[in-house]
């Protein structure tokens, strides 16, 4: 049961990565459109995103929720070492809705901006977290606090090198998926650009996450260097890579939008699966942090019968509004 929890929990970040991440990414191109097609380019953007984006952060509820019940000691950990940039990605994700609401009804330039600024941010300190969940910077001291303080854990080169991967990443899947969605063979000419640009920059901050790991993610690095899984998943995810740029240069969009998918989806599952015993290393491992075996057992069974309701919705939602 307790693998079982923790494999949702992964699922979900990586649904929660390639839906609402490319939410973020949307908001990074408009914050970077440019040329005569600008205000077209941010048109396209938010026209794609208006259907969805509410819906998509279910994934990150659906997270909170099961990591406060079936780990309440890993979240305990995390909201106490992590409150700073946590508390400055959920300001990230109010301010990027409530601007992107406010300004369909009027003050364009000056709510774009927020939206714009917030979308390109809060990737960050969301891949901050993550990063200083693997790195072993969040040690616990006598008192509970993180031993390293309450900024030095994720405002270190590996955390911050793990958040602009993740800004890399949202933007690129951004830029395809609107390549797709792009009626105007120019508009689409523009994002495909963006895409094989950004598919650079991806690979760019992986090899920059790389070299930057520290030694306290040495268990994480052993892991997804040496595990009989490692080289083959290593393999999928360039071979996803290379298919994508190689249907963006062919322009098959939506062959490059399924590729795509499957090479964020297997960099986020290849991190949760190279994470593995621990949940925050060092200290706390999936065994050591779960709730009791009743409360995993409810929470399984609460998580069969919401996914009666929340799959034929979501569903339903993509098949009226994302057809293309």
């Amino acid at each position: 049961m307790i693998e079982a929890v923790a494999a949702v929990m992964l699922v979900s970040l990586i649904a929660y990565c390639v839906l609402a991440g490319a939410d973020f990414g949307g908001g990074v191109w408009d914050l970077l459109a440019t040329g005569p097609r600008a205000e077209r380019q941010r048109r396209l953007a938010d026209d794609a995103i208006a259907p969805v984006w509410e819906a998509n952060h279910v994934w990150l509820i659906l997270i909170v929720v099961l990591l406060f019940t079936g780990f309440p000691r890993a979240f305990a950990a995390a909201s106490i070492g992590l409150h700073v940039p946590l508390t400055l990605m959920l300001l990230g994700i109010v301010l990027r809705g409530s601007a992107w609401a406010f300004r369909r009804y009027g003050g364009r330039a000056r709510w774009g901006r927020i939206f714009a600024v917030a979308s390109a941010t809060t990737p960050i300190f969301l891949g901050s977290a993550l990063g200083a969940i693997t790195s072993g910077g969040l040690r616990a001291g006598p008192d509970g606090a993180p031993e390293l303080g309450f900024f030095r854990p994720w405002l270190a080169p590996f955390p911050l090198a793990v958040g602009a991967f993740a800004l890399a990443l949202f933007a690129y899947l951004a830029a395809v998926y609107l390549a797709v969605e792009a009626a105007d063979p120019e508009l689409r000419d523009d994002f495909r650009a963006r895409a094989i640009v950004s598919a650079v920059v991806v690979g760019a901050c992986a090899l920059a996450a790389g070299l930057l790991t520290p030694p306290g993610a040495g268990h994480f690095r052993e892991t997804l260097l040496r595990s009989p899984w490692s080289w083959p998943l290593q393999l999928a995810t360039g071979a996803a890579a290379v298919g994508a740029l190689w249907a963006l240069f062919t322009r098959r969009f939506r062959t490059a939008r399924a590729l795509a998918v499957v090479q964020v989806a297997l960099i986020v599952g290849g991190w949760g699966a190279a994470q593995r015993p621990y949940l925050i290393a060092p200290d706390l491992t999936l065994q050591g942090a779960a709730a009791p075996e009743p409360t995993l057992r409810l929470l399984l069974l609460a998580l069969a019968i919401g996914s009666v309701v929340l799959f034929p919705s979501l569903w339903w939602l993509f098949r009226v509004f994302k057809r293309a």
